[in-house]
């Protein structure tokens, strides 16, 4: 097994779906890449893998392991990283206790997570968990901007196999709905940090008595660094949703929320739990603290205060209180199960559940998995105008003609912790009437917000190389491909006008202004539309929140999913970083796994990133063995595309274990085929012939492991037997592989 610190390419362990079809494409890789002494290492940044790095005191030495993603994060720092980088879960609250929970029983002796802490050794505890859960990983391994785009051999594979769209019609109600004022947007504050005012900030809390509180202390903040403020209304908020769930029941529609809980980790779960009291309005006021003290938090879902209800011994009254309620149909996660848009923060992630209404013709499943109509709610108006206008155009021209369409690809800032409100610990919910701030260096107050208790305030940065690095990148992309090429900044935001200061005279000064569109969200929405509607392509150059609901939005529209996108990381010290695409579906793909024994995951992701991967170590390293197999990757990429040998979504046909088959055969083939190097051509002659002989009876051994349950060992931390026993099932393929 390879060192993680020394191996030429670090394929990531991760979670779901990406790490199970991993037990099935790693020995193929590792075996195609010998042959040319490429080593591939396997860092673990996996949930439970995370978990087990932090709390290693009380675990024995056979369960202790090193903190992988540490490693990584200096890593990327450096010339020589070449990692491929799948899907992790971001958790919520509820995946991280499930996670814990999961570990405890296979003998890991870590602790609970507190939820409501109350001693120091709770508090520290609950800070270690804290750095776990949310976008944890992204931001430390993010060295570089995103390069995000369909490869042209899926791109023209998608034009020429449909995949299915719902019709829209100009009628339909489905609608996005939010805050009219007193939101993140509407109280955002933003300023360029000048060399006066750098070294450690701090954020504090003046309450109305005058005493001072400090929320975060020895933040640093560098000379041209954009720093922000802003803050929700709780009392806005509240009022807000309450108006929207009638709303709602006057239209006839269903109700829907979309958040994203894991990459915002601190002030979604928050919005979440207040769209939980708002849906059971007067029971959770008559009942809310009985609740909370059985331990149904509102911000971990309906699901939690469900089940915490079930302890109280008036458990039946209250039910059907709630069951007397008059509210709306619920938008369904699953409505067999009866498990509902509010019951798990994390179920619902607006840049996956938002594509896949507007995909569907805006409609959505009720609880009684009938189609229909849906209110979008989307509290804040920051990105919630991209979705509404999205609504707006296909109401009015139909549904994308995905044969025709053109493309959307993206260059977004997201270098450094460039998180524009995500996972950082700057985001807090007042604790009092009084004031937040941020208190510079040299002692000057940079952003100040009167904020009420339980009004959601927080702080994001943006540091200056990042954003030169993003612009010289949006200027490679639009030189080398020459199509439309727009900012998402909206002049009027103030943290978009920060960037437009940095924007407008770098592109006058390279003489490219006039290449260049600068638009509002709203706007870039509906040019970028009416430009791939007419086969034209363009390139969307946002922030980094942004850049993550657009590259599940338009892919999911264009190609049918986000999974097969090419994703590169042009770190920012030479290195590179492949990602290999969007898990949003995986927590189902491994359901049907475990009941079905069929995984429907698609590796096209993993199979673009590898082939990048593979270039870019023949050109930093000088191996010119890697970009034969590069190259003859391509060619296998190209292969599962044109032979449709992607996976199928129901049992019994071909899943992702046959992908594997195909995309190794083919790879076999090219390599064999190819000129370029002769002794990789002998090696894998016989391989690909043994591949190719043994179709029958590794295509029968493949099908016959499908339809009974697959029993893995766990979710979260499967076992490694276990999992490779059920994602190798073909000895006729394992005997050729090794």
């Amino acid at each position: 097994m390879a060192d993680n610190k020394t191996a030429d390419i670090l394929y990531t362990i991760v979670d779901e779906a990406p790490e199970l079809a991993s037990a099935s494409f790693l020995p193929i890789i590792r075996k195609f890449v010998s042959a040319a002494g490429i080593t591939v290492g396997t860092p673990d940044i996996s949930l439970a893998g995370r978990i087990i790095a932090t709390f290693p005191e009380d675990l024995t030495d056979a369960q202790r392991q090193n903190d992988d993603l540490a490693m990584l994060g200096e890593l990327v720092k450096t010339p020589s990283a070449n990692v491929i980088k799948l899907p992790n879960i971001s958790a919520s609250v509820p995946q991280l206790t499930a996670a814990i929970a999961e570990l405890q029983a296979q003998g890991y002796d870590i602790p609970n997570y507190p939820e409501d802490p109350q001693t120091d050794e709770e508090k520290a505890i609950r800070a270690r968990y804290d750095g776990i859960k949310g976008s944890a990983v992204n931001p430390v391994l993010r060295e570089g901007n995103s390069d995000r785009r369909a490869a042209k051999a899926v791109k023209n594979y998608a034009q020429n196999n449909p995949h299915s769209m719902g019709a829209w019609e100009s009628s339909s109600k489905t609608k996005v709905s939010s805050m009219p004022g007193n939101d993140f947007y509407a109280n955002e504050a933003s300023a360029t940090i000048r060399a006066d005012q750098a070294g450690d900030a701090k954020i504090e809390f003046v309450a109305k008595d005058g005493s001072v509180t400090v929320l975060k202390d020895g933040w640093p903040l560098e000379e041209g660094t954009v720093a922000d403020a802003t803050f929700m209304s709780a009392k806005a908020l509240g009022a807000f949703l309450a108006d929207a769930i009638e709303d709602t029941k006057a239209d006839g529609t269903m109700f829907s929320l979309h958040m994203k809980a894991t990459m915002m980790k601190v002030s979604d779960p928050i919005i979440f739990g207040h769209a939980v009291k708002a849906w059971l309005g007067p029971v959770w006021d008559k009942h809310g603290e009985a609740i909370v003290a059985a331990g149904g938090s509102p911000n971990s879902g309906l699901g939690a205060v469900l089940a915490a209800i079930d302890t109280l011994e008036n458990a039946d009254a209250i039910k059907g209180e709630i069951a007397a309620l008059e509210r709306p149909s619920m938008y369904m996660v699953d409505s067999d199960k009866g498990i509902t848009n509010l019951h798990v923060p994390s179920d619902v992630i607006i840049d996956a559940s938002m594509p896949a209404v507007i995909r569907a013709g805006g409609k959505g499943w009720d609880e009684t998995g009938a189609k229909g109509d849906t209110n979008c709610v989307i509290p804040d108006r920051c990105y919630s105008t991209v979705y509404d206008e999205t609504i707006n155009f296909f109401k009015a021209n139909g549904a994308l003609d995905v044969t025709t369409a053109g493309s959307v690809s993206n260059v977004g800032l997201m270098a450094q912790k460039a998180e524009e409100y995500g996972s950082h610990p700057t985001t807090f919910e007042a604790p009092a009437d009084g004031a937040i701030r941020i208190v510079l260096a040299n002692g000057e107050t940079l952003h100040s917000h009167d904020v009420e208790a339980g009004d959601i305030w927080r702080s994001c940065t943006v540091k200056k190389a990042p954003i030169e690095n993003w612009i010289e990148l949006a200027m490679d992309r639009q030189r080398l491909t020459g199509s439309e090429a727009i900012f998402w900044l909206d002049e009027n935001r103030a943290h978009d006008a920060e960037l437009i200061k940095y924007v407008k005279p770098v592109l006058e000064a390279k003489g490219v202004a006039d290449k260049f569109m600068i638009m509002a969200p709203r706007e870039a929405t509906r040019q970028s539309l009416e430009t791939i509607t007419a086969g034209k392509d363009s390139i969307a150059i946002t922030g980094n929140v942004l850049r993550d609901y657009l590259t599940d939005l338009f892919p999911i529209l264009e190609l049918g999913t986000s999974a097969k996108m090419l994703s590169i990381v042009s770190l920012m010290n030479g290195g590179g970083l492949f990602e290999t695409g969007a898990g949003g579906s995986a927590p189902k793909h491994v359901q049907q796994l475990v009941e079905q024994n069929h995984l429907r995951w698609d590796s096209m992701g993993e199979f673009c990133a590898l082939g990048e991967s593979l270039n870019f170590l023949a050109d930093s390293k000088d191996n010119a063995k890697a970009g034969v197999l590069g190259r003859a990757a391509e060619a296998a990429t190209q292969g599962i595309l044109d032979h449709n040998r992607s996976p199928s979504r129901k049992v019994g046909e071909p899943d992702n274990r046959d992908s594997h088959y195909w995309f190794a055969r083919y790879w076999a083939e090219a390599l064999a085929a190819q000129g370029d190097d002769a002794d990789l051509a002998a090696e894998f002659a016989p391989i690909a012939k043994a591949l190719a002989e043994g179709e029958a009876a590794i295509t029968a051994e493949l099908a016959a492991a499908q339809g009974p349950a697959a029993d893995i060992g766990g979710y979260f931390r499967p076992s490694v037997e276990l999992k490779a026993a059920v994602m190798r099932p073909s000895a006729t393929l394992n005997a050729i592989i090794g």
